[in-house]
C-alpha cells in the first residue's frame, strides 16, 4: 500500500511539474505563435492601416456577399474558364485578323492561351493570367517576368464575340502590349511597382497584387476601424473610417472619378494613395479634373464623370454617380428603372416634364434613358477582327442632353406603331 501510495504521489507531483512547464513555457509559445499567425493573416501589402476586404465581412456579411458579385468587385480577377464569357469551341474560338494571320483561343489541361498563328504555323502564344472587366467585355492579361502583357484578343460581351483588343490593328499578332501600374489603379485594389530589373519601367510585383475593387479601396483604410468595431460590439456607431455620406458632393465625385473621368488626365501620382475625403485635383496637373472636353466623344475608359457634370441636370441639381448607381446594389437595372430617376425631378407639376409627353402618352416615362441618355459608337473601341459585319461597340452617353436624332428615332418608331 505504501509503495502505491508514493507511486500515485510521484504521478500526481508530475503532473503539476508538466503544468507548471505549460503555464510559464507552452502558453507564451502559443500566444507567439497565435501572433504571428494573426500577423500573416492580416498582413496587407497596402500597409498595417488596411485590414483586408475579409474583414468587413464579421459585420457586413450581407453587404460584402452582394459586392463580390458587383462589377467593381470583379474588374480583374484570376483567368479562368468558369469566369470567362468566350468560348473555347472550335470555330468559335478564333479571331481572322487578315488573310493570313489569325489568333485561336486555345485550352490545353486547365490552361488557357492565346495563340498566333501565321499561315496555320503558330508563331507566338501566351497564357491567359488575368482578365480585366466584367459585364461590357473582358480583356485579358499575361505575365511575363515582371511585365504584363495585354493579349491582342478581348471578348466583348455585348456583342457575343472575340475580336481585336482596343488599339491593336490587324497586320500583326502584337503580345507585347505593355501594360503600367496605371491600368491597375482602376482595374485592382492594389499592386507594388518595383525597380526596374532590365531598363523596363512597368516592373510590378505579381505577389502584392489585389485583385478587384475591394471594400478599402472606396471606404479607406480599416483596420484601426475593424480593431475598435471588434472590440466594442456594442457601439454602432462606426468609427475609424470615413463616412461617404458625410462627404461634400465634389468629394463624392472625386471618389467615382478616380476611374470613371477619362483617361485624359495626366496623373502626378498613384491614385493608389487616394482616400475617400481627398481632393483628386492633386493628384493630376494641368486641367480641373471635372471639366469636360469634347462631349460628344467617349472613350475605352469611361469619361462618364465628365459628360455628367456638362449636363444641365447636373448644373441645376443634385445629382450625382449615386443618383442612378449603388455599388452594393447588383440588380440589373433597366432602362425604365433608370428612367424613374428621370421622373423624381421632371414632372407636369413642376412644368418641366418631356415635350414629346403629349404624343407619346403614358408610355413616356418608360424610357427617358435612350432618347436622353442615347447609345453612341466608342471612339476608341473599333472591332477590325472576327466576324466581317461586326457591329460597332456602343457606350451609354452620360452627357443627359436632348439629341435631336435620337427624338426623331421616337417620333418615327410612333408614326409606325399607330
Amino acid at each position: 500500500m505504501a509503495v502505491q501510495n508514493t507511486f500515485v504521489r510521484s504521478l500526481i507531483m508530475r503532473k503539476r511539474k508538466y503544468t507548471r512547464f505549460a503555464i510559464v513555457f507552452l502558453i507564451p509559445l502559443a500566444f507567439v505563435i497565435s501572433q504571428c499567425f494573426d500577423k500573416n493573416k492580416a498582413a496587407d501589402p497596402r500597409g498595417a492601416a488596411y485590414a483586408g476586404s475579409a474583414s468587413c465581412l464579421k459585420c457586413h456579411k450581407n453587404v460584402e456577399q452582394n459586392y463580390l458579385h458587383s462589377a467593381h468587385y470583379l474588374t480583374s480577377r484570376a483567368a479562368a474558364s468558369n469566369t470567362m464569357h468566350g468560348s473555347f469551341v472550335k470555330d468559335s474560338n478564333q479571331v481572322i485578323l487578315n488573310d493570313s494571320l489569325k489568333i485561336v483561343m486555345e485550352k490545353h489541361g486547365d490552361s488557357l492561351y492565346q495563340a498566333g498563328y501565321i499561315h496555320n504555323k503558330l508563331n507566338k502564344k501566351r497564357p491567359f493570367d488575368i482578365t480585366f472587366g466584367s459585364n461590357r467585355g473582358e480583356t485579358f492579361l499575361s505575365w511575363v517576368g515582371n511585365e504584363v502583357h495585354q493579349l491582342p484578343v478581348t471578348y466583348y460581351i455585348s456583342l457575343h464575340q472575340w475580336a481585336n483588343s482596343p488599339g491593336y490593328s490587324t497586320d500583326s499578332a502584337n503580345f507585347s502590349r505593355v501594360l503600367s501600374a496605371r491600368c491597375f489603379e482602376c482595374h485592382s485594389s492594389f499592386i507594388k511597382s518595383i525597380s526596374a530589373e532590365n531598363g523596363s519601367p512597368d516592373q510590378l510585383d505579381k505577389s502584392s497584387l489585389i485583385l478587384g475593387i475591394d471594400c478599402e479601396r472606396c471606404h479607406g483604410p480599416a483596420a484601426e476601424h475593424v480593431d475598435f468595431q471588434t472590440k466594442n460590439p456594442d457601439v454602432k456607431e462606426a468609427k475609424y473610417i470615413v463616412k461617404i455620406s458625410t462627404l461634400s458632393r465634389v468629394r463624392r465625385m472625386d471618389l467615382c472619378s478616380v476611374c470613371h473621368a477619362g483617361n485624359s488626365n495626366v496623373m502626378t501620382k498613384s491614385t493608389f494613395d487616394f482616400k475617400p475625403g481627398d481632393t483628386l485635383a492633386n493628384f493630376t496637373s494641368g486641367e480641373k479634373f471635372h471639366r469636360a472636353q469634347d462631349v460628344t466623344k467617349m472613350d475605352v475608359h469611361g469619361n462618364q464623370v465628365k459628360l455628367l457634370t456638362s449636363s444641365l441636370c447636373y448644373m441645376e441639381s443634385n445629382i450625382e454617380c449615386t443618383t442612378c448607381h449603388s455599388l452594393h446594389d447588383t440588380k440589373v437595372k433597366t432602362v425604365q428603372t433608370y428612367s424613374q430617376y428621370c421622373t423624381n425631378c421632371h414632372s407636369e407639376a413642376k412644368h418641366n416634364f418631356c415635350k414629346m409627353a403629349a404624343q407619346i402618352g403614358p408610355a413616356i416615362t418608360s424610357n427617358c434613358i435612350d432618347c436622353h441618355m442615347p447609345l453612341k459608337a466608342s471612339n476608341a473601341i473599333v472591332i477590325v477582327g472576327g466576324k466581317q459585319t461586326a457591329p460597332p461597340f456602343l457606350a451609354r452617353m452620360h452627357r443627359i442632353a436632348v439629341y435631336p436624332e435620337e427624338t426623331e428615332k421616337v417620333r418615327e418608331w410612333f408614326k409606325a406603331a399607330k
